[in-house]
């Protein structure tokens, strides 16, 4: 999957701008505010339909201007497909491919996989575990439709629940049977995502451990370990026991919403004891082994997004890393810095057909 070329209209702070790009590697160079991310995060919506900035799709209109709009030429195999997104700000989000409206947003998903490498990955090891189930979430839904659909009805099942059970304590009453009728439904969608969850996080861990040893030189191991409260037992029984806790909360408090990602360096949470360089060593690693991942399962090479590393990196980490990331085949990579000359000194040695935009 090759973009060819990106336009923008109205899109946060750019007012219309085309981009012929590279197969390779795009570079966006600029002073802080010019809009280098902005641009990034457009290539991010035509993957899965949103902003990786969390910004809401209104926030993104142009200010003062009615709609905005993304449109990309993407070499797909020996055809080429032309996809459109649109938000007016008095209707809703529209998808396009080839001119043909998605009922759905999740159709879409997987079409053009991608891998953002940030400074706010930084999030996923020190927020919470809601941070690290997204990320994994968004990893699976790239390469398995079914489970996107699963697990919007999972929420919405436990969404319902939830607000029977608040309902019960507004109005002091109580129905066992009434809140019984979602047990079967949330254990269906909750036991497929515990499974494909497992399995996703089963292949990924020694991608991450490979890729690892690469980057920091093997000086320590690492580990990405799944934690759910269904290993511990049945979603039945685990639904049947907390019944007069999720009585008193209000809310459902057993089951795959509250499954996180523990990350471990010689198996201590890598929040505690990694050192900034490894924590971020440890990110790219990940977000390597999603890349590397994605490509094997989807058969769909990944385009990636690396947003100010160069920042948060020394060079020769960069460099390591992009080197790296050719050396893989991972495909088309786009990137954002500060510092022409930087970025060019170090792109052009990996890769001459590499194209660097003034923003």
């Amino acid at each position: 999957m090759i973009i060819r070329k990106l336009s923008l209209y109205n899109f946060k702070n750019h007012s219309e701008k085309t981009f012929d790009l590279s197969p390779q590697i795009n570079c966006f160079v600029g002073n802080n505010g010019v809009g280098k991310t902005n641009i990034l995060d457009a290539l991010h919506y035509l993957s899965v339909g949103k902003s990786f900035l969390g910004n809401t799709d209104l926030n993104n209109i142009k200010k003062d201007e009615d709609f905005f709009s993304i449109n990309a030429e993407i070499q797909n195999d020996d055809s080429e497909d032309i996809i459109k997104i649109s938000q007016p700000k008095e209707a809703k989000k529209i998808i396009k491919k080839n001119d043909k409206t998605y009922d759905r947003l999740a159709d879409h998903i997987g079409y053009l996989p991608s891998v953002m490498i940030s400074p706010y990955d930084s999030n996923l090891i020190s927020d919470s575990g809601e941070s690290r189930r997204k990320f994994l979430d968004s990893m699976i839904s790239q390469t398995d439709s079914e489970y996107l659909f699963g697990l919007m009805q999972y929420q919405k099942t436990i969404q319902q629940r939830n607000a029977l059970l608040k309902y019960f304590a507004k109005n002091r009453t109580w129905d066992k049977d009434s809140l019984e009728i979602y047990d079967d439904p949330i254990k269906k969608s909750g036991t497929q995502i515990y499974k494909k969850r497992k399995n996703f996080v089963e292949k990924l861990n020694p991608i991450v451990q490979s890729f690892y040893e690469i980057i920091s030189g093997g000086k320590e191991s690492v580990s990405v370990v799944y934690e759910s409260h269904l290993q511990e037992d049945s979603f039945e029984n685990l639904l049947k026991e907390s019944l007069d806790r999720d009585r008193m909360l209000t809310y459902t408090s057993k089951g795959i919403h509250k499954d996180d990602l523990l990350f471990d360096m010689d198996s201590v949470l890598i929040k505690k004891i990694g050192s900034q360089g490894q924590q971020k060593s440890f990110l790219i690693s990940l977000k390597l082994a999603q890349m590397s991942l994605v490509k094997e399962l989807t058969g769909k090479t990944p385009i990636l997004l690396l947003d100010d590393i160069f920042d948060k990196l020394d060079d020769t980490r960069v460099a390591q890393l992009i080197k790296l990331v050719n050396q893989e085949n991972f495909g088309q990579i786009f990137i954002t810095d500060t510092h022409r000359e930087r970025t060019e000194s170090v792109v052009k040695k990996i890769n001459e057909e590499s194209i660097i935009f003034e923003i």
